[in-house]
């Protein structure tokens, strides 16, 4: 299951430059993770300062 970005998301940027597979961009009001590109690797949860990043199960 894809990983999803919360509304703690501060827009940091730091979860798209780490993402393997670059499925993360910058939204209107926080990062987006493409759900059809996203390896659910977890690395996005890993290096996010507020711990936006969270699996959609």
């Amino acid at each position: 299951m894809a990983y999803i970005i919360n509304d703690d998301c501060i827009s940091c940027g730091a979860c798209a430059g780490e993402c393997p597979v670059g499925c993360i961009s910058e939204g209107d009001s926080k990062y987006v993770i493409d759900a059809d590109q996203c390896i659910d690797c977890g690395t996005c949860q890993s290096v996010c300062p507020v711990g936006a990043p969270n699996s959609a199960e």
